[in-house]
């Protein structure tokens, strides 16, 4: 394989929306989103995937060599931190719908599973992660500074879907090279 530095990317920008569980899938890369209401401002420390896995190995009794290794547990999140403070971010955040200028704060409460669609922008390369079915698992502090921008950290767990057949996909245009 031959080095490329053509194909070293780097997340310029991006948006990352959510809608419904049963908002319209996209199907490709650029395809245009229907049901999805982005969430504005993402801090500058963007997005981080993580899966994690616990794995088992099995061991034999000759000489107790590894003779396999299970996985046991595996997940798949993204967390970041939104910046707006608008309807959806604080909906999202505290999971639960405003109403009327207020919205009350249940702190077990977590929204429910939706949709998310998470863009990647490099000039022209495109990055999409589809997540059919996500819920926020896990909230950070919220801090009020002078000086600072009040944000709202997430972590969305992503859970396999049955029609996807996984937990999510990424549609890319280096991968239609």
């Amino acid at each position: 394989m031959a080095l490329d530095s053509a194909n070293v990317r780097v997340a310029v920008t991006g948006e990352i929306s959510v809608g419904a569980t049963t908002a319209a899938a996209p199907t490709a890369v650029s395809s245009a989103l229907t049901g999805f209401t982005g969430l504005g401002y993402v801090s500058e420390d963007g997005v981080t995937e993580s899966r994690d896995r616990s794995t088992n190995d099995i061991k034999a009794w000759q000489n107790a060599d590894t003779v396999r290794t299970v996985v046991t547990e595996a997940n798949l999140s993204y967390t970041f931190r939104l910046i707006e403070t608008n309807a959806e971010t604080l909906e999202l955040f505290y999971g639960s719908a405003a109403a009327g200028g207020d919205l009350t704060v249940i702190p077990s409460t977590t929204g429910g599973r939706k949709s998310f669609v998470i863009d990647v922008v490099d000039g022209t390369e495109l990055l999409r992660i589809y997540i059919p079915q996500g819920e926020v698992s896990e909230v950070g502090d919220v801090v009020y500074a002078s000086g600072e921008a009040i944000g709202y950290e997430v972590t969305i767990r992503a859970y396999p879907d049955s029609t996807l057949g996984g937990s999510a996909r990424i549609y890319s245009s280096a991968l239609a090279a």
